[in-house]
């Protein structure tokens, strides 16, 4: 893991609930049309039902990414370490409504967002459930000096990080991270993040 205490940034902590097991996500067909609703905890259960998600990276420049440590309390992946923030749309609300909703609710913050590509994945936790999501990815930038308001039932922890210290940490400990994340990150060196930001 790469020496991170001096990446930390200026943080308040609160504990606002913010996700429900009984919120309808939107459950969708792969070219994204609406198949009808679901309650999260349903939707993830098993080998999961397909359904719109969403994640945030936030940049400092083509150099710098806030990546989170997912609270340990999550049911899927808990304590994993993944992209600066993430979650579905509710019934009713788009992709972008939802990404400007969540970035307040997890990390306390509001910044432009650009939605750049979408991508369905699959996989499974364990014996406990699965994400199979149809995922939109956005980017928007915001200064590593600025402060969080985290919360806590969400968010373990926030670290700023250099490209390159994100690139030599999954080569060394990839299982620390969402497979969501190491899916998105690839694609996003791919697209060369110094032109996307």
């Amino acid at each position: 893991m790469p020496a991170l205490e001096q990446l930390a940034p200026r943080t308040h902590g609160r504990s606002d609930v913010v996700s429900f097991a009984d919120e309808d996500l939107i459950l969708v067909d792969r070219q994204d049309r609406v198949t009808g609703y679901e309650s999260k905890l349903n939707a993830h259960l098993g080998d999961g039902m397909l359904h719109r998600a969403f994640s945030v990276f936030l940049f400092d420049g083509p150099n710098w990414v806030l990546l989170q440590q997912r609270s340990g309390d999550k049911p899927l992946w808990p304590a994993y370490w993944a992209n600066s923030c993430c979650s579905h749309p509710r019934r009713g609300e788009t992709g972008d409504e939802a990404a400007r909703r969540r970035l307040p609710e997890e990390l306390g913050v509001s910044t432009p967002l650009r939605r750049l590509y979408d991508f369905c994945y699959h996989a499974r936790y364990q014996d406990l459930g699965a994400e199979h999501e149809y995922c939109s990815v956005y980017v928007g930038n915001y200064s590593r000096n600025g402060e969080l308001d985290v919360n806590n039932t969400e968010v373990e922890t926030c670290r700023w990080l250099s490209r390159r210290e994100v690139d030599r940490w999954i080569g060394r400990q990839s299982e620390a991270f969402a497979p969501w994340f190491l899916l998105e990150w690839q694609e996003l060196s791919r697209r060369g993040i110094h032109n996307l930001v």
